[in-house]
């Protein structure tokens, strides 16, 4: 009898540290860290189909996105659509496309991890409180705030900042701007 009353407790003690176990998991991916996957061409070369990323939520709770930070946010046409991009322009910044080169508050960005510039124009827009204009690495490839699907993004939207590439392993590096 004590030999089943020893199985029963170890089980229970087995079952109780799997059950927090979960709810901790489920804490942190709920509100501190998720995984997402890169799905399509918008951010080559900096990240490309089939990596998979750490994102941190916390971070844009105590203060907002900042120029250069790559972003996921959810899509605003579709809010069950992960959007991977790089902030370009936060509130109050000025920002404008002349021939492809990005000009942010009148100065021209560096952009180093731009391959291939697109050469289209977009209007000088002043980004508003609350909003955050995204751009993909991959300016020809990307459907980002030129476009009126994405346009300026919703903080709101925002989910966090991409911090590590985990996955392929080969690939592992964390994130810069």
């Amino acid at each position: 009898m004590p030999q089943a009353e020893s199985r029963s407790a170890m089980l229970r003690e087995l079952a109780q540290t799997l059950i927090m176990a979960l709810l901790l998991a489920l804490v942190i991916k709920a509100f501190v860290i998720e995984t997402v996957q890169v799905d399509g061409p918008s951010m080559e070369p900096t990240l490309v189909t089939g990596q998979r990323l750490f994102i941190n939520k916390v971070v844009y709770h105590t203060h907002p996105p900042a120029t250069g930070d790559i972003v996921v946010f959810r899509y605003p046409s579709d809010p069950s659509r992960n959007f991977i991009k790089r902030a370009i322009a936060v509130a109050g910044q000025t920002v404008e496309i002349r021939a492809g080169a990005v000009w942010v508050d009148d100065k021209p960005l560096q952009e180093p991890y731009v391959a291939h510039a697109a050469h289209d124009d977009y209007p000088r827009v002043t980004v508003p409180p609350g909003r955050l204009f995204v751009l993909g690495d991959n300016r020809g490839n990307s459907d980002d705030s030129r476009s009126p699907d994405v346009g300026l993004v919703p903080l709101q939207n925002v989910k966090g900042k991409a911090f590590v590439r985990f996955w392929p392993l080969r690939q592992f590096a964390w994130m810069e701007r």
